[in-house]
């Protein structure tokens, strides 16, 4: 698979507006793999997997939603999970 896998940690209004849920929607509609979760300190952590326009929109789509206020976002580049296969939102 020719794609991109990154960690994100989202800073903003992140939690309980739906964050989660609307990444792992996008995510499944666009064929994308990886996890998101709530941390502790109420930012969000994302890893995403897959082509890297996808990915790309996936983001544009997280930023232009009316309840989630992204105020800053910290990324690395990660290794590809060649085996994963799904998107889940972690507890």
């Amino acid at each position: 698979m020719a794609g991109v896998r990154k960690k994100l940690n989202f800073r903003g209004r992140v939690q309980g507006v739906g964050f989660r849920y609307k990444a792992k929607y996008l995510a499944q509609s666009l064929g994308l793999t990886g996890w998101v979760r709530n941390e502790m300190d109420g930012t969000v952590t994302l890893e995403i997997q897959g082509r890297p326009q996808l990915v790309d929109k996936l983001l544009y789509s997280l930023n232009h939603d009316s309840f989630i206020e992204i105020d800053w976002i910290d990324g690395k580049d990660l290794p590809l999970e060649e085996d994963e296969k799904s998107f889940k939102v972690l507890l």
